[in-house]
């Protein structure tokens, strides 16, 4: 009777110990990444009051089971649901995070490192991105200065709004490109104040400026044939900057000239027979049959045996014409050979605007009609001063663009300092180092986009900094403040700029366990490593690296599911009535087995 009676009130302890977990799910049913709890029981141990015998076979009897009598019931767990993932709720706030999987934030009361599933973060006065509602700072790992990558060594606290990050810096324009129609049928194309494309660009300290340039048609009949000329450059407020006419030259690198004006003659004794070019002691120089064909010229004279490199053709045809520059300038020049040269091989029967290069090798001028060849603009060859072709034109500080006469499209860029992009120059570069302020970079702007085809009389040509690439690599940038923050679902942070930059300023870490059910959970959502959950090594996972992600502007709610727990409250109230009916009913047993004694 007694057994009975120290049962029953074992019931009740362990059904109010149920009730007491319940209720706290109940009562966190709102609580942030709340992780229900479970109650298990167990019976205490039996008073056996007779052991268990065996057949006996010699009387024939059988076996008898052990006669045992419960003393009651006691807790057997509690666990935690741990893995269940809880309820989203969308809250807007960029710094609500909802992590999945069994991962779990890890944050730092300046001494010790805790970990949680609550993601209601902000960013506090010192610039770290802490829990709202402790202060406690989120962990993560911290950007490598030199590679600008995550470094994953240590978690530390994300400062993610330090000195360093509340300002990008400016940049430079180092690259652009132009691109769009330019129509020879557009007014502007062929008035003498010419196309007007803008190019805006940057200096190293990221003050905007825009330099003017200026497409004109040639003055020959080469309609697919155009200068591209800088008239100014302008800072922000519209200011022109101060340049010489030395340091505006230098910009493409030297003059240019479009057909160029005046008599292209040999110097005296110099000329040409039969494609070969001699001196005033008959020595042979240059022959225009080896240099097309791209090999060594042995000269027929037995004195002069050695072997003539093609490098060496061309600058001894320099020469023989006064050019004291570079050879690769010399070739570039761009001449209009006038009818007045009937004689030439083809005959010149209208002005024909080619290059030295195109009359030695040949080639079609931009008209797209065979070049007269260079030794044909002589007379009788009598190596006199007067010898030579006519030209005309004008001269300009810039760079002579040619497109296809067939098809319209890019072909190539003559003049200024142009940067070899395979066989086909496309790209010049503004040598602008030495002007202004001192604090511009050279440009590079690449051409090959643009077209001369007809659009009803209208050019669609600009200019854009940045190379034509998907990171508009070079376009240079004033400096930046810091505008906004973003948490990708991999955990990084980025900084967004108002100068259209974003910054990697970190990486949210998490931790994970061997047996999360293990943590021991503590006050404000938090939870603490155990010996049956597994230590922490301090460096922290990825979430991504099994699956898992972060969402952001959502929180994880708890994962307590009421029509569960109000059933098992049904059940323990029940439970825990029958425990206390039979403490009532012992009790009146007791009671009548005392009035017997009496």
């Amino acid at each position: 009777m007694m057994r009975s009676l120290f049962a029953g009130v074992s019931g009740l302890k362990a059904h109010q110990t149920r009730m007491d977990v319940i209720g706290n799910n109940i009562a966190n049913v709102n609580t942030v990444a709340y992780k229900s709890s479970s109650m298990t029981f167990a019976a205490l141990m039996s008073q056996t009051t007779q052991r268990a015998s065996g057949a006996n076979a010699s009387t024939g009897t059988g076996g008898v089971n052990p006669r045992q009598i419960g003393l009651g019931v006691k807790t057997s767990a509690i666990n935690v649901n741990i893995t269940g993932q809880g309820a989203s709720q969308s809250t807007g706030n960029p710094f609500d995070i909802m992590i999945t999987g069994e991962n779990f934030f890890i944050v730092n009361n300046g001494q010790e490192n805790y970990f949680t599933r609550d993601g209601s973060f902000y960013v506090d006065g010192a610039g770290n991105l802490a829990m709202t509602s402790i202060g406690y700072s989120v962990m993560g790992w911290q950007v490598d200065e030199e590679t600008g990558a995550i470094k994953k060594d240590s978690v530390s606290a994300l400062r993610i709004m330090n000195t360093a990050n509340m300002n990008y810096p400016p940049e430079a324009t180092t690259q652009g490109y132009m691109s769009g129609i330019l129509d020879k049928l557009d007014t502007d194309v062929t008035s003498s104040s010419g196309k007007v494309v803008n190019f805006q660009f940057y200096d190293d300290l990221g003050y905007s400026y825009n330099a003017k340039f200026v497409f004109k048609q040639s003055e020959t009949d080469a309609k697919n044939e155009y200068s591209l000329e800088l008239d100014k450059i302008t800072d922000s407020d519209g200011k022109e900057v101060e340049m010489t006419a030395e340091q505006k030259a230098a910009v493409f690198g030297q003059t240019q000239t479009q057909a160029q004006s005046g008599r292209v003659a040999l110097g005296s004794g110099y000329k040409w027979e039969n494609g070969v070019l001699k001196d005033a002691d008959g020595k042979e120089l240059a022959s225009l049959t080896a240099i097309q064909g791209d090999t060594a010229y042995k000269p027929t004279n037995p004195a002069d045996a050695e072997e003539i490199s093609v490098e060496q053709q061309l600058d001894n045809i320099a020469k023989a014409y006064g050019y004291e520059g570079s050879t690769e300038d010399f070739l570039s020049k761009i001449y209009e050979v006038t009818p007045a040269n009937p004689d030439a091989t083809p005959p010149v029967e209208k002005a024909v605007t080619c290059t030295i290069r195109d009359m030695i090798y040949g080639e079609n001028d931009s008209n797209n009609a065979k070049a007269p060849t260079l030794d044909s603009l002589v007379n009788t060859g009598t190596g006199t001063a007067d010898e030579g072709f006519e030209t005309t034109g004008r001269e300009f500080t810039g760079v002579t663009v040619k497109y296809n006469a067939k098809n319209g499209t890019f072909e190539r860029v003559e003049g200024g300092k142009v940067a070899e992009g395979g066989d086909v120059p496309s790209v010049i570069t503004l040598n602008l180092s030495g002007i202004g302020n001192g604090n511009f970079k050279d440009i590079d702007i690449d051409l090959s986009s643009t077209t001369n085809v007809g659009n009803k009389g209208t050019s669609t040509i600009g200019a854009t900094n940045g190379a034509d690439d998907e990171f508009s690599t070079g376009s240079g940038r004033r400096n930046g403040a810091l505008k906004g923050l973003s948490v990708q679902p991999n955990g990084m942070i980025y900084g967004t700029y108002d100068n259209g930059m974003t910054k990697l300023l970190g990486q949210i870490a998490t931790a994970k366990f061997a047996n999360a059910s293990g943590l021991e959970k503590l006050a404000d959502n938090l939870y603490a490593a155990t010996l049956n959950s597994g230590s922490f090594d301090g460096i922290g996972v990825d979430i991504t690296a099994e699956g898992d992600y972060m969402s952001t502007g959502q929180l994880e709610m708890s994962n307590v599911d009421l029509s569960s727990e109000f059933t098992e409250m049904i059940t323990t109230q029940r439970g825990f009535q029958a425990n206390s009916r039979i403490i009532t009913v012992s009790d009146t047993l007791l009671e009548e087995l005392t009035n017997l004694k009496r």
